[in-house]
């Protein structure tokens, strides 16, 4: 088994995925696809490539046509999206079904909060992070905050219980949790407004994985997106 994953810390999608990585235990080698330089469109990553494929100075955008983060290479399959891959590592190379229920209605809901996670929390997400680092707004605007407000709102409802699918800790509390904590650094989330949603990203927090693996990424997204709201406030 060889496992490669092309990854960038500050992307919520790869920190779930590295955090399913960790909870399993799997021995992967990382390569960084750094986005601020464009790395997904240009950077060669032949190198990575293993006797099953033979393959020369390729770009990385030949190894994941839409050009995004994380890509997972296991031998020689190539996988893109941080859900499939997820499912695709649960699926082969875990010991138990407590990740991803096999039982019919409980997977049912790990599923929805799934699909909520790609249909609503990453889109989200992505509009407002995109609009101060990569398309040089001041602030958020009015649509991308009430955007972020509409998502925690329904979060909040998914949270009554101690994780979003009910009393077992899922992959989709790993998925959420990712692009949920990087929300709350756009906008704080309100622990009087949002309880709930307060208490499990708290829950989330205390995780190993999480610790490990998505603190140090969400941080440097901070960061990022800090420094740019400073410059934009400065000049």
């Amino acid at each position: 088994m060889v496992l490669t994953l092309y990854k960038c810390d500050v992307s919520a999608p790869a920190r779930s995925v590295l955090m399913v990585i960790e909870h399993l235990k799997l021995p992967v080698q990382f390569v960084d696809v750094n986005f601020m330089k464009g790395e997904q469109f240009t950077e060669n990553m032949s190198q990575w490539f293993f006797c099953k494929m033979v393959l020369t100075s390729t770009s990385y955008i030949q190894i994941n046509p839409q050009h995004t983060v994380p890509t997972l290479i296991d031998d020689d399959f190539i996988l893109g999206d941080s859900h499939a891959i997820s499912m695709y590592l649960i699926n082969k190379y875990a010991k138990d079904d407590s990740l991803y229920p096999t039982e019919p209605k409980q997977r049912a809901i790990v599923d929805q909060r799934l699909h909520f996670d790609s249909g609503i929390l990453f889109p989200v997400l992505k509009y407002g992070f995109s609009q101060v680092v990569f398309q040089g707004g001041k602030k958020l605007t009015d649509d991308a905050v009430e955007k972020i407000i509409s998502a925690y709102e329904l979060t909040d409802q998914f949270a009554t219980k101690s994780w979003l699918a009910g009393e077992q800790f899922t992959v989709a509390d790993i998925s959420c949790v990712a692009c949920i904590s990087s929300l709350n650094e756009l906008i704080p989330i309100d622990a009087k407004k949002y309880p709930h949603l307060y208490a499990w990203l708290k829950r989330c927090s205390e995780l190993d994985i999480y610790k490990k693996k998505n603190a140090p990424g969400n941080n440097e997204l901070r960061e990022v997106y800090r420094s740019k709201v400073a410059q934009e406030i400065i000049f």
